[in-house]
This record gives C-alpha cells, sequence and structure tokens, in this order.
C-alpha cells in the first residue's frame, strides 16, 4: 500500500514531510484552494513523485506547471471530460495522469469506461468542492468497482481508517494507494509530522 500526503504547501514542513519518504506528494494548483501552491520550487526527496493537482485548468497551462515544476503525476480534480484527458497525454505521454471522481451512493462507475486514457482513478467524496471536503464516502459501494485500473483511495482518512482499508483491500487490490490530507493538518496545508509518521509506520506494514 503506498501514501499520497496532499495539500502541501509551505517548504519547511515539505522537506520534513519528503523526509519521511511517502511514495508521492500531493501540490495544489488551483487559485480558489486553501492549499494553493504559491512557491517557486519544489525540493523533495528523490524517492518521492510529485502529484501536481488541477481543477479544469486547460492541457496548456498544465504542461507549463509540469515543466516548472518537474512534475512525474498529473491530478485531475475538477469536470476534465475524456478528451481533455487525451489531449494532456498528447502533450506530454511520459507523465502519469490520475482522474479524481467525487463518490456518492449514486455513483455510476460504469462512467469510468470513457476514461481510459488515464493511468489511474482517484475516488474521492462527492461534496461542495472540488476534494478537500475531508470527509469519507461509504467503502461499500467500491464492491460496484468494474475497472482494473489502480485506485487512490482519499477522502477524510484518519489512523483509525487502517484497519477498515486492509479489509477493503482484500476485497478490491486495485486499491493501492491511499490519500491523506486534511486529518493530519494544524492549519490548511501544513501537515503534523508525527500524525503522518505514525499512519505511515502503519501503512507500511501492508505492503
Amino acid at each position: 500500500m503506498k501514501l499520497k500526503v496532499c495539500g502541501m504547501k509551505y517548504p519547511e514542513n515539505i522537506k520534513s514531510i519528503s523526509d519521511l519518504k511517502p511514495d508521492f506528494l500531493g501540490f495544489i494548483f488551483y487559485e480558489k484552494s486553501a492549499r494553493l501552491f504559491e512557491e517557486k520550487a519544489i525540493e523533495v526527496s528523490p524517492q518521492v513523485q510529485k502529484v501536481g493537482v488541477f481543477v479544469n485548468e486547460s492541457p496548456e497551462k498544465i504542461t507549463q506547471k509540469i515543466q516548472e515544476f518537474q512534475l512525474d503525476i498529473v491530478q485531475l480534480h475538477g469536470d476534465e471530460t475524456p478528451k481533455d484527458c487525451e489531449k494532456l497525454k498528447q502533450l506530454n505521454p511520459e507523465i502519469k495522469i490520475w482522474k479524481a471522481f467525487a463518490i456518492n451512493e449514486e455513483f455510476d462507475f460504469g462512467e469510468l469506461e470513457n476514461y481510459e486514457v488515464v493511468d489511474a482513478f482517484l475516488l474521492d467524496t462527492k461534496g461542495k468542492n472540488y476534494g478537500g471536503n475531508g470527509v469519507k464516502f461509504n467503502w461499500e459501494i467500491l464492491k460496484n468497482y468494474n475497472s482494473e485500473k489502480e485506485i487512490i483511495l482519499s477522502g477524510g482518512i484518519s489512523e483509525e481508517d487502517i484497519p477498515r482499508i486492509v479489509e477493503i483491500q482484500k476485497e478490491i487490490p486495485q486499491i493501492q494507494t491511499v490519500d491523506i490530507n486534511s486529518r493530519f493538518e494544524t492549519q490548511p496545508g501544513l501537515k503534523n509530522v508525527e500524525l503522518v509518521k505514525k499512519f505511515y509506520q502503519k501503512l507500511k506494514l501492508l505492503k
């Protein structure tokens, strides 16, 4: 099980979390986010992959950010269409694309079939915001997941959820990454290093 810590914002905090060597760190490039990344560069451990998070941004602007910050992965967290994803992939064939979907009880997993061009699906909780709602959806509905693509599980995850993650992954092995954010913060964008460290130590036992 891999770990993504999203919503990184402050250089010293980024270094501290990066030193824990999670698999991914997420940086939000969405103007309306309280966790908007505004620094001029991203400095992380070589083992950590950099994920740029975008909401309804043009493929050209995303490409600019990929080059500027040497991003490894692009996470599309808005209403991007399959054509948007295809164009982005054409512009950046070496970049992995994660498409986020807001999940509730009525979500139709058949919708994912239209997004075969992407590399993985990030499943977050449907709410009034594009991500960052800090609550979990009902993981039982993941039993309706019908794709072979990897799942990044997101939405209000905390240390207490690890036993349930173990259980649900046995049924849905496509769950390969856990995405944490707001439950590990002292303020938006500032992570509690000890909480993240404790969570990651427990999560690594699943690897």
